[in-house]
Parts: structure tokens; sequence; C-alpha cells
């Protein structure tokens, strides 16, 4: 009797354990068929004009989509502005989190809740809604057509803080009264106590908010108007006022791979590193 009941189990586990694969399988393809037809299309010849039931492949494949998307923009430049725009941000972001995420771990002090709690309340305001007032202000400040305008909104994070925060408080007390007692600054608690086992957070944000900010379009596209200060995403909007029957996707489809290739990349490279600091960090 017990036998056959732990076959069963055993059983139940095994099934259990391919039903959860086969739908892993599944989402997986079904997410990246996107990808897949974008990746199709880029290499189907430009004058080969897709109709109904024949949207994937073609009786020819050819490189001049990517080429003459490559000559059509300058993406050197696009490039350079969407990596000054991210790194920038992010370095910005590092240190504003960190102190803020320390003062609202480490700091009794009045009124910390309802600041805690306003930081929180800005993670619930979506970003078309503060397109208006951002641009009244980059606009006052002389800024427009910049790449610090487009930079200057994201300066400070409210997931960031959070996170931050929430990971300086998993730091053992005995630990930060053990630096205090030793002498240490303010500066030093950060450095020495708080961040060393604080770095899985610290990177999950990093990727999170580079991967974020590589993608942003809208407020670029209504902050900028020259190819000086355009990054990437912006500038695939030329690429969908080529005709005036509609966007040539074979075209489009290749300048968008260009767009996403060097973050799809770094994640093959760096996937596993990716996963393990977002299970360390405990985000989900």
């Amino acid at each position: 009797m017990g036998s056959s009941s732990e076959h069963s189990k055993r059983f139940l586990k095994r099934f259990g354990y391919w039903i959860t694969n086969l739908l892993a399988a599944f989402l997986a393809i079904l997410w990246s068929v996107p990808i897949i037809w974008a990746i199709i299309a880029s290499f189907r010849p430009a004058n080969d004009a897709m109709s109904v039931g024949d949207v994937w492949f073609s009786n020819s494949v050819t490189l001049e989509n990517y080429l003459h998307a490559w000559s059509m923009a300058p993406f050197g430049q696009y490039y350079i502005n969407t990596i000054i725009i991210v790194v920038t941000i992010l370095a910005v972001q590092f240190v504003t989190i960190v102190l803020s995420g320390f003062a609202l771990a480490n700091y009794q002090f009045f009124g910390k809740r309802w600041i805690f709690f306003f930081i929180l309340l800005q993670m619930m305001i979506p970003t078309s809604a503060l397109l208006a007032p951002n641009f009244a202000t980059i606009r006052w400040m002389g800024l427009f057509d910049t790449r610090l305008a487009i930079a200057i909104p994201y300066f400070g994070s409210a997931f960031g803080t959070f996170l931050m925060r929430q990971a300086f408080l998993d730091v053992p007390r005995d630990l930060v009264d053990a630096g205090i007692i030793d002498g240490c600054t303010w500066w030093q608690l950060i450095l020495n106590v708080y961040l060393p086992p604080s770095i899985p957070a610290l990177v999950a944000f990093g990727l999170s908010s580079a991967t974020w900010h590589w993608n942003e379009f809208l407020w670029p596209l209504i902050i900028t108007n020259s190819d000086k200060s355009r990054p990437l995403t912006a500038g695939l909007v030329r690429f969908t006022q080529l005709s005036e029957i509609g966007a040539q996707w074979s075209l489009l489809s290749a300048a968008t791979l260009m767009v996403v290739a060097p973050l799809f990349i770094v994640f093959l490279i760096f996937q596993r590193r990716f996963i393990q600091s977002f299970l360390h960090s405990g985000l989900k």
C-alpha cells in the first residue's frame, strides 16, 4: 500500500514537472513570436510586398535592409546619445537612491513616514501625466533638445529608493552599531557596512533602469527635434514616415533590430548574472 502511494506521488510530481516545462516552453515561444517575425521580415527584400497570409517567408533573403537602414539614419550618433543618456541617468540614480535609502533606513526624523509615503506615491503616477509639467520646466531651463533634458526627469527614482531602503533594512543592526563604535562617518557606513551586502539589489536596479531608459520613447520624442540629441528609439520614427501608403516593414524591422541588438546581446552573455541579481535582491 505504501509503495503504491509513493509511486503515485512520484508520477504526479513527474507529471507536474513536465506540464510546467511544456507551459513555460509555450509561453516562451509565444513571447518570442514578434522577435522571430521581425528577424524574418528584416531579411525580406524591400520590394517584396506583404499580403494577407504572406507575412512570414519570402522567396529570397537579403541584407539590403540593414545596409539601407544604417545609411538612412545617423545610427552612430543615436548610439552615442543613448549610451550617454543611460549612463548619466544610472550614475546619478545610484547616488540619489543610495543616499535616500540610507537616510530612510538608518535615521529617525520627524515626518519620515510621510516622506516615504509620498515617495511611494510617485510610483502610482503614470509617466504620461508628467509630460506637460516636465516639458514646461525643461523649456524654462533652456535645455530643450539636449541629452541632459532627456535625463533630468529620471535623476530620482521612487522604485530605487524603496529597493535600497529595503536592502539596507536587512543589514544587521549589530554590524551598523559596530561601525559607529569604531568611529565610522556616515559615508564610511554606506561604503563599508551598507553597500557590500546590498550589491545584488543595486545591480538588479541598474539592469532595470538601463533597460527601461534604453527603450524609452515618448519623452525623448517630445523633448528633442534634431539628431544631435535624439536617442535610438526616437530615431526610429523616421522609418515610419517613408511612404504615403504606410511603413516599409522590412526596413523598419531591420532598424528596430539594430536598436535592440545591444541589449539582446548583453543579456545573452550575462543572463545568468542578470537572473542571480534579481533572485538575490528579492525583485519579482
